[in-house]
């Protein structure tokens, strides 16, 4: 069965397979440098590494240390692991797996 967003739109669409076609960190580099600032990169990454650390089990307080994310941002991570679409459960089993 496949995934159907609730945000599926056209622009959407396309910004997926713009990421797509990225080859290496560099093109990654090049066009989120481009496309975000880089309070946004800095956001993504956090979120990553907060989800990262949760699937890890560390409590709220080691995360909230360790990547200066707050509680809140922290505890909507959380709801996402355990109620969302499974993006984070799937490009961290991608991650360990690469490792």
């Amino acid at each position: 069965m496949a995934y159907e967003s609730k945000f599926k739109r056209d622009d959407i669409d396309e910004l997926f397979k713009a990421i797509l076609t990225l080859q290496d960190e560099e093109d990654c580099y090049r066009f989120f440098e481009d496309i975000c600032t880089i309070n946004e990169i800095h956001a993504i990454a956090q979120r990553l590494q907060v989800a990262k650390l949760l699937s890890e089990k560390r409590t709220y307080s080691e995360i909230e240390e360790e990547t200066k994310a707050s509680t809140a941002t922290i505890s909507r991570i959380n709801k996402c692991l355990v109620y969302g679409s499974e993006g984070y459960q799937r490009i961290l089993s991608r991650l360990s797996s690469q490792k």
